[in-house]
């Protein structure tokens, strides 16, 4: 199958088990109509033996209800601590039992012979999967091994968005320091053209930002290559443009600073030297699309509260 934009290795982990993210995006792609349909017969449990319906089992929680929670939205860490509350509870030693398992599956089993047929069948040149994982992953255009289900913190970014004035980059900032990790500012790498549109109140279309979310993606793919981690500071006011900033959902998480234009027009009225104006507001408002997959946060609180907030929810270090 080709790789599909949003959809994760089966090795990530979310918290403390792998598949549940996998099963989580292929609930939010079918529900925008983006799950290929090659992937659709093994959604939820009409499947037993499949990785959606042994998770569900694993949580102790109907796929329909799993299914539910999720598109009422939130980030992956808040639905998985819903499965938690509301199915069995799992103690980490059994965690640890189903992320063995469940990467081990195809590896001189009773699906080994199966593992070797679908192999055969998908024509995967170089050397063999072991492991339906691995088949996965060779069959997305993944390498193996390129994404470890042992990783102990696999969020690698975390981006703070929403309109001008909700404090995205103080929250961002503070952030950053207290993980010690690297701050990117994104209002800095705007094009010069942009800052000058901006400058004069008129609204960015898609292709003024087109080339700008690019730099940003490329910023925070340079300190991850680096084995850095980044905080970005954002706006991130579309769907699309999120998902250039994350085509891979595995490392990345959004905190989206909620509030009114009461608030944040306040806010820009006091701030000095910035080239995005109060009179940009209602623009940023009409373009925003509202996030179903970040964390969703009051920016009424203060930087402070927030920061602890988006630590503790995502469990950052």
């Amino acid at each position: 199958m080709p790789n599909v934009p949003g959809l994760r290795s089966p090795h990530a982990k979310v918290g403390r088990i792998v598949v549940f993210g996998r099963m989580v995006d292929k609930i939010r792609l079918h529900a925008r109509g983006e799950l290929p349909a090659d992937y659709q017969p093994n959604l939820g449990e009409v499947r037993l033996p499949l990785f959606d319906a042994r998770c569900c089992r694993f949580l102790g929680v109907p796929y329909e209800d799993i299914r539910s929670r999720v598109l009422q939205g939130g980030c992956d860490e808040e639905i998985l601590s819903w499965a938690h509350a509301h199915g069995a509870a799992r103690t980490d030693e059994e965690c640890l039992i189903w992320n063995r398992f469940m990467t081990k599956i195809g590896w001189r089993d009773d699906r080994s012979d199966l593992l070797r047929d679908r192999a055969a069948e998908y024509g995967l040149s170089g050397p063999p999967p072991e492991t339906f994982f691995e088949l996965l992953d060779l069959d997305e255009g993944r390498p193996c091994g390129a994404t470890r289900s042992w990783e102990p913190h696999p969020v690698s970014v975390v981006i703070v968005m929403g309109v001008a004035g909700c404090g995205k980059s103080t929250v961002g900032r503070a952030l950053a320091d207290r993980l010690h990790w690297e701050f990117i500012e994104a209002d800095q790498l705007h094009p010069a053209a942009n800052v000058e549109k901006m400058s004069r109140g008129v609204p960015l279309g898609d292709a003024d930002r087109a080339p700008w979310l690019e730099a940003v993606r490329q910023a925070a793919g340079d300190c991850t290559s680096r084995g850095l981690r980044a905080v970005v500071a954002c706006s991130a006011l579309k769907a699309s443009y999120r998902r250039t900033l994350a085509p891979d959902p595995a490392g990345v998480r959004f905190a989206h600073l909620r509030g009114d234009t009461p608030l944040f027009a306040g806010r820009l009225r006091s701030r000095q030297g910035h080239f995005m104006g109060e009179s940009m507001l209602a623009s940023q408002f009409e373009a925003l699309e509202q996030p179903a997959d970040a964390l969703a946060l009051d920016a009424r609180l203060s930087p402070a509260e927030l920061t602890n907030r988006i630590m503790s929810v995502l469990a950052l270090p």
